[in-house]
């Protein structure tokens, strides 16, 4: 008779802990674990939020974050951006805001008898764009190359972004009066599209409870950095070495292939959304240790990734079918690899 004595879940942790040592993501772990201590000094919940977040900065990618009015969404992404010790701005879109109000425009030096550039606010590591569908199809555009090409172009320069560079943007989906709706090109730039939920009932009452014992007017002056610009390239660096076997690319082509076949889709994913599924996967599992990547990290970032990549057709939006429904569907009819 064969002897399991030594086959508990004891012994099988440990056995995975041994073969996770090819890349050392203990500094990365516990930095993180460090940032959601933060910002949870503030935030009640909104865990899902704060680690997609997370996912964003480690790949390097920027956020689209979708929810009503005052369910945290820009003190959360506020609270991120104190955490980690580089640069921060906040740009309030509305309809009047022009695009020279945000990448910067050429001013006459009286002095030099020369023109010279003046820099916006898109100039720095960490960008707070709030209501981004306030501004209009012009201002909206002046993003294009520089979410994408981490640069602008003004006046035939060229200027480059200084890394790390993360774009955090907000929108309401419930007000359209006096909005722009985001072209597809645009919401492509997007890594994530996170969708916030209310709180549940326990979280609400331990947010009216803390608001009422807090004596301090500005709750976010107990959140302190714990990470630094150095420090975060470095962590971004690590998550690219995350292995993906053979079997997992193959697994993220099909999802992505079967949103261009759905019968309930009008459009699919394009091969950018394929390149951000996979980076994204890549972060997940090194959030949680990990330095491999498995089915559940690429199911976990599959709707982030693709509900704002994807189109449902108007007869099954007429229906009440929402892109997240059909992604799940989507998730469920493809065999996941072993």
């Amino acid at each position: 008779m064969e002897n399991f004595e030594n086959e508990n879940p004891e012994n099988l942790e440990n056995q995975e802990t041994q073969f996770q040592s090819r890349i050392d993501l203990s500094e990365l772990k516990t930095a993180l674990e460090n940032v959601k201590s933060e910002i949870g000094k503030v935030i009640v919940g909104q865990e899902n939020m704060v680690e997609h977040l997370l996912a964003a900065l480690l790949s390097n990618g920027h956020v689209l974050i979708e929810g009503v009015p005052g369910v945290a969404k820009t003190i959360t992404a506020k609270l991120l951006a104190k955490t980690v010790d580089v640069g921060f701005s906040r740009i309030q879109f509305t309809p009047d805001l022009m695009p020279s109000d945000i990448l910067g425009t050429s001013i006459f030096n009286v002095k030099t008898s020369e023109f010279e550039f003046k820099k916006g606010p898109i100039f720095s590591n960490f960008i707070l764009i709030d209501e981004i569908n306030r501004s209009p199809a012009k201002t909206q555009a002046a993003l294009f190359e520089v979410m994408e090409e981490r640069q602008i172009t003004m006046d035939g320069t060229r200027y480059e972004m200084q890394e790390p560079f993360l774009v955090v943007a907000t929108q309401n989906p419930i007000e359209h009066e006096g909005t722009y709706r985001l072209p597809e090109a645009q919401l492509d730039r997007f890594l994530f599209k996170i969708e916030v939920k209310y709180p549940s009932l326990e979280q609400e009452i331990t947010i009216i409870k803390n608001q009422h014992e807090s004596k301090l007017e500005d709750k976010t002056e107990v959140v302190q950095k714990v990470i630094s610009g150095r420090q975060l390239k470095h962590f971004q660096t690590l998550v690219k070495d995350v292995v993906v076997e053979q079997n997992l690319l193959e697994y993220i082509a099909k999802i992505i292939v079967n949103t261009r076949e759905n019968q309930f889709l009008y459009l699919g994913a394009s091969p950018r959304a394929s390149l951000a599924l996979l980076v994204a996967s890549k972060a997940f599992a090194a959030i949680r240790g990990r330095d491999f990547v498995t089915p559940e990290d690429i199911k976990e970032a599959s709707f982030a990734v693709l509900r704002h990549r994807v189109v449902v057709s108007p007869e099954r939006e007429m229906e009440g079918l929402t892109a997240d429904e059909i992604i799940r569907q989507i998730l469920e009819s493809i065999e996941i690899p072993r």
